[in-house]
């Protein structure tokens, strides 16, 4: 028995020291992996007090490296860009100019094209990428869009290009012509034929530079500042007077119709130089003894309520390539009908902007030799509104119809603005 318990007395002693040997083991190991080395200093770098939060506010893409080549921090910015893919810078100038500048902590800038995520249409984005060294071991790269600024400045340079292409056409016309009449002084009737073409050219001149005057006023005010309550029909007879004498010289019927008493909110100046041009284009690109209609209605939007006004005429037509330009400023879809009508290239463009700067659109229906409709869609007044509901009311005296009686203006709107796209007119017979 003393044998048994000395056996056993010395096990116990084995196995707590065994259990002690082994916690303190452990706890050598835990402390062991928390000490830094110089592996995890290599692997693990940390940002500079503050970088981080510049970073963040930054309006450029920031992209921060270590020694190893690896993302230590990246903007959401450069990741919708592309440049980070992986925990890695993925293109390669910029990456290579990274290595240079950690390499002799030289400051290098470059501007590449790179290929637009997402597409398969070959556009590039232009970037402005800048190298810099962030401490001793970091590299921080950053990268400027300049996509759009590029795009301005290329509208800007075919704007000055096209003008002075315009403006020259007519002042050269009017010098060749003004010799004309020197040389033919005594041939009365040479006299009055250069002197009907100078009267000509003058004009195209005026307007030329009477729509750049407009355009440029609708780019720079805000039109709002003047707003009220435009009645419909007034711009519409005021478009179709506008262009009376050049219909009636092509025998052109001019018809308006919709639903009456509309109004919107805006400048009256402005929208009506905006429909009056719509108009004028119909009249210009129609052959002879055709139709020009201009159709007005409410529709409701999720944005709120619209009038809808399209003009449509049986003209030539725009091409599928042709539509997506045509709202470009001096663009023409028939350059050679532009001078024949006198046309400058901007009416549209200033349509185009009438309309966004009054919180609208403009939209194109056209198919070559049918003809085509141009849509504004302005927002409602609430006068018209009122006047509308007023109206229904009295047209339907019954308590289910009458809108203090319960009527919502929705159920009514919803009733009287289908959900149909706009229909161009039918075309009329020709006239004899």
């Amino acid at each position: 028995m003393d044998v048994n318990a000395a056996v056993a007395a010395a096990a116990a002693i084995a196995g707590v020291l065994t259990g002690v040997i082994a916690m303190l083991a452990f706890r050598f190991s835990e402390r062991e992996q928390k000490r830094p080395t110089r592996t995890s200093l290599h692997t693990d770098p940390v940002l500079p007090p503050g970088v981080d939060t510049v970073l963040s506010v930054l309006r450029s893409s920031a992209v921060v490296l270590d020694e190893a080549d690896a993302v230590v921090k990246a903007s959401s910015a450069a990741y919708a860009l592309g440049l980070v893919r992986g925990g890695k810078l993925s293109v390669e100038p910029m990456l290579q100019m990274a290595r240079d500048t950690r390499r002799d902590g030289e400051i290098r800038q470059v501007e590449l094209d790179l290929p637009r995520r997402g597409t398969g249409r070959g556009e590039a984005l232009a970037v402005s990428a800048r190298v810099a060294p962030l401490g001793s071991r970091l590299v921080l790269l950053l990268v400027e869009d300049l996509t759009e600024a590029r795009r301005i400045e290329a509208v800007r340079r075919d704007f000055v290009a096209n003008v002075s292409h315009e403006l020259k056409t007519p002042v050269g016309a009017l010098s060749l012509l003004s010799e004309a009449v020197m040389d033919a002084s005594d041939d009365p009737e040479a006299v009055q034929r250069f002197a009907g073409r100078m009267q000509i050219e003058a004009t195209r001149l005026t307007n030329l530079v009477q729509e750049l005057i407009d355009l440029s006023r609708v780019q720079n005010d805000d039109p709002l500042e003047d707003a009220e309550p435009v009645r419909v029909d007034e711009l519409v007879a005021e478009a179709i007077d506008r262009c009376r004498h050049q219909a009636g010289t092509k025998q052109i019927t001019m018809a308006a119709g919709g639903t009456a008493d509309l109004r919107v909110w805006g400048n009256r100046g402005q929208l009506a130089a905006a429909l009056g041009n719509l108009v004028e284009n119909a009249v210009n690109y129609s052959p002879a003894r055709t139709r020009v209609g201009i159709a007005a209605r409410p529709i409701t939007a999720p944005g709120g309520d619209l009038i809808e006004i399209a003009v449509t005429d049986q003209g030539i037509g725009i091409s599928d390539k042709d539509k997506e330009r045509i709202f470009e400023r001096f663009y023409r879809v028939d350059p050679a009908r532009s001078r024949a009508t006198g046309g400058t290239g901007l009416g549209l463009a200033i349509v185009k902007h009438v309309v966004a700067s009054h919180g609208g659109e403009v939209t194109v229906w056209s198919a070559e030799g049918q003809g085509s409709t141009f849509t504004l869609r302005l927002p409602e007044a609430a006068a018209g509104r009122e006047a509308r509901d007023r109206e229904r009311a009295q047209q339907h005296p019954d308590p289910a119809f009458d809108d203090e009686a319960g009527q919502s203006r929705a159920q009514y709107r919803a009733e009287s603005s289908p959900s149909t796209p706009y229909v161009p007119l039918p075309a009329p017979e020709v006239l004899p």
